[in-house]
């Protein structure tokens, strides 16, 4: 209440790391199957009309699950409410977008370097691995930006699977639990009394500069790739 917000700045960042550790390799890895190797068939279109309802399931929701399925069910490997179980839940909300926007890059590069690849005697998996990944990484970038935003921002999410009002510690390890800025800000303006007024737009601001910050160095390394494409 009297505006530190370490704790919480690094809460947050932990968070995220976390998230993305745990939803780009499931993503890209399951885009990459729908897209070099799946058949189009009934089975297929039920994973991808599966994908597309997750998306659309709001984060209280992902909360519960989180809640019952990291913090209650795996309570043995997770350790209860904790950095971990609050972050997997993240990258279960996040986990669509990861998958769609790598599923869109690998389908955007031309069939024609497929077949090169192949009339050369490449594998699928060499074909995928030495010129279809390093084609779309930029637009998989694209993917791991818009995760980093929403996972900044999640608030519900992560109140019953990880992040606390207050610690008067710095998480060290993925079993510890920990403040958040988005949680921070919620209870400096709805929970909190007689703190200073500008002290919850001072938090907001932070964590907008926080996001703009992440975004702009993820934004700075795809256009720097962008820039190698040959085609």
């Amino acid at each position: 209440t009297a505006g530190g917000i370490l704790p919480a700045l690094i809460g947050t960042l932990w968070l995220v790391g976390v998230a993305l550790t745990a939803a780009v390799p499931l993503g890209i890895a399951a885009a990459i199957y729908l897209s070099e190797y799946a058949p189009d068939n009934t089975f297929t279109r039920i994973i991808n009309l599966a994908i597309i309802n997750l998306a659309g399931v709001p984060s209280i929701v992902h909360a519960l699950f989180g809640l019952g399925a990291f913090v209650i069910f795996l309570k043995p490997l997770t350790g209860g409410t904790c950095i971990l179980a609050a972050s997997l839940t993240l990258a279960i909300m996040t986990l669509p977008v990861v998958i769609v926007s790598t599923r869109e890059s690998l389908q955007a590069v031309p069939q024609a370097f497929r077949e090169a690849c192949w009339s050369l005697g490449a594998t699928r998996w060499q074909t995928i691995r030495k010129v279809v990944l390093p084609n779309s990484i930029s637009g998989i970038l694209t993917g791991v930006i818009i995760q980093v935003s929403m996972t900044v921002g999640e608030t519900a999410p992560i109140m019953y699977t990880g992040a606390v009002t207050y610690v008067a510690f710095l998480p060290e390890s993925f079993t510890d639990e920990t403040m958040a800025m988005s949680l921070h800000l919620f209870n400096l303006s709805f929970v909190m009394q007689d703190i200073p007024e500008a002290l919850p737009y001072g938090v907001a601001l932070t964590l907008i500069g926080l996001v703009l910050t992440l975004n702009s160095v993820s934004i700075a390394f795809r256009m720097r790739l962008r820039r190698k494409k040959k085609w």
